[in-house]
């Protein structure tokens, strides 16, 4: 096992991609999981923290140390099993999601969540019940982890199966492969009615493996997962539709939304089903068009919507699609269609430019990233963006604002130009999430809290609630070695 001392040598792994910075007095990279047994043992014993860092694309300094050693799980990265009859994989931690995609590709299968950063770990998927533009028709992570092999704070192992192991209403018993139960009180929470990342997973006569998802590095080390996976469909349609105005924007992503809905819910085949419904603003636009000279002038907001289709239903659906498009005033003839794989790759590359590019943009100026994660139920979406847009414009701050608005999930991103915008731009953001939480959303769709919205989560689910989920920890981590400053 390499352990790497020199600060020189371990910068890498003192900051994520929010710009959030660290330090530690050495970082470890365990190839076995006895490794991570004895690592954590040591460590245990002698009361020191331990960070488990993957790839670092974390926005919220959940991988970034406070003192302590680091575990990258950079050398665990092997694919175990690919199960083609019952759809499942099985990997290490330290697998990239686009090497699990490209694998799962060759058997026409693949993986729904697919975050957009794809250089992310698999395994920091799971630790932050992480999703991606499909997680509108498909769900976020936690739908389709199967089975979790994790290692203790003290060194034991324990096992968790989906299916096997329920809270018996808020009580909760888990069993080591030792063989010592621990026993868990779950607090109730009132749980969003949107997709949400925000602290540990409570719910009366829960799955255990569900209280693992999304702990953010807080309650044990994750050796192997077990992953539902998909066959792939035939075909599928992807277009970036550009508006003049942002109303008909929203309306076409609120028309979208209700009739996939809808449809997905009767079963309606040959009717609009969207597997992703995102937005761009005018900003986002006029932040891209250098890099993409081709978006329309005078642009008031564009939405990208990808449905899957088949070769004898393709044109049915793209038609019923031209026609939502005409209804909300959408700009039919510079719409960009992926006919091949290539345009498909374009499109991709326009999605994921505007997060890359408001990333160097915060790194150029030497800030932390300041960009919302909030959410809230659909009927309080456009009150949020609006309020959003109005305290942000009267302060005279640049932003830029996209998302997966299928989701009602906003990135809301400030563009701070000086430290004076980025104090205002500081308090704004929390403004937003207050906001969010007072509509009955969430601060964190699918970032995670990390280190960066402790008080935000506080807020969002109270005191009492956090104490609680505080002693879930306890219970798992008596000497408070994981995960030091996530969450708590």
């Amino acid at each position: 096992m390499i352990i790497k001392k020199a600060q020189d040598a371990i910068q890498n792994y003192l900051i994520d991609a929010s710009n959030y910075k660290g330090n530690c007095d050495a970082v470890y990279f365990p190839e076995t999981e006895s490794e991570i047994i004895s690592i954590l043992k040591e460590a245990n014993d002698n009361k020191t923290s331990v960070t488990i860092s993957g790839n670092r694309t974390g926005l919220t300094g959940g991988g970034v140390p406070e003192n302590g050693i680091v575990v990258s799980t950079e050398k665990l990265n092997k694919i175990i099993e690919l199960n083609l009859d019952d759809k499942f994989i099985k990997l290490e931690p330290g697998v990239f999601l686009c090497d699990l995609q490209i694998e799962l590709n060759k058997h026409n299968l693949f993986y729904p969540p697919d975050p957009t950063e794809t250089t992310c770990f698999v395994g920091g998927t799971v630790a932050t019940n992480a999703s991606g533009a499909r997680t509108f028709k498909y769900g976020p992570t936690r739908d389709y982890v199967l089975e979790l092999s994790m290692i203790l704070a003290n060194g034991e192992r324990l096992n968790l199966i989906r299916g096997d192991n329920f809270a018996k209403g808020n009580k909760l018993k888990l069993k080591t492969e030792n063989g010592n139960i621990i026993k868990i009180e779950l607090p109730e929470l009132k749980i969003p009615e949107t997709k949400n990342a925000s602290g540990y997973y409570c719910r009366n006569n829960m799955d255990a493996i569900d209280l693992f998802i999304g702990s953010e590095g807080t309650l044990a080390v994750t050796t192997k997962i077990k992953l539902k996976v998909l066959q792939m469909q035939e075909d599928k349609i992807s277009c970036v539709v550009f508006f003049n105005e942002e109303l008909d924007g929203l309306k076409f992503i609120k028309e979208s939304r209700e009739q996939s809905t809808d449809n997905r819910i009767f079963k309606k085949e040959n009717s609009i089903n969207a597997l992703a419904l995102e937005y761009f603003d005018k900003w986002s636009l006029s932040f891209l068009k250098k890099d993409f000279v081709n978006i329309p002038r005078n642009s008031g907001c564009a939405v990208w919507f990808e449905q899957e289709a088949s070769k004898s239903n393709e044109d049915i659906l793209l038609n019923k699609w031209i026609e939502l498009i005409k209804k909300c005033n959408g700009n039919e003839d510079s719409c960009w269609l992926a006919f091949n794989e290539k345009e498909e790759k374009e499109i991709k590359n326009f999605r994921h430019s505007v997060s890359e590019k408001i990333n160097e943009y915060m790194r150029g100026k030497d800030f932390k990233k300041l960009g919302t994660d909030v959410a809230v139920p659909h009927y309080h979406f456009e009150e949020l963006y609006n309020y959003a847009k109005k305290i942000t414009e009267q302060e005279e701050i640049k932003y830029v604002n996209y998302g997966h608005f299928g989701n009602s999930h906003m990135h809301f991103n400030f563009m701070p130009e000086n430290e004076s915008q980025y104090v205002k731009a500081k308090k704004l953001y929390n403004l937003i999430c207050k906001k969010a939480i007072s509509l009955n959303g969430t601060v964190s769709a699918e970032h995670g809290i990390g280190k960066t919205k402790k008080l935000l989560l506080r807020e969002m689910y109270g005191a009492e609630a956090i104490n609680k989920m505080y002693a879930i920890k306890e219970r798992l981590d008596p000497n408070l070695i994981l995960g030091k400053g996530n969450l708590f």
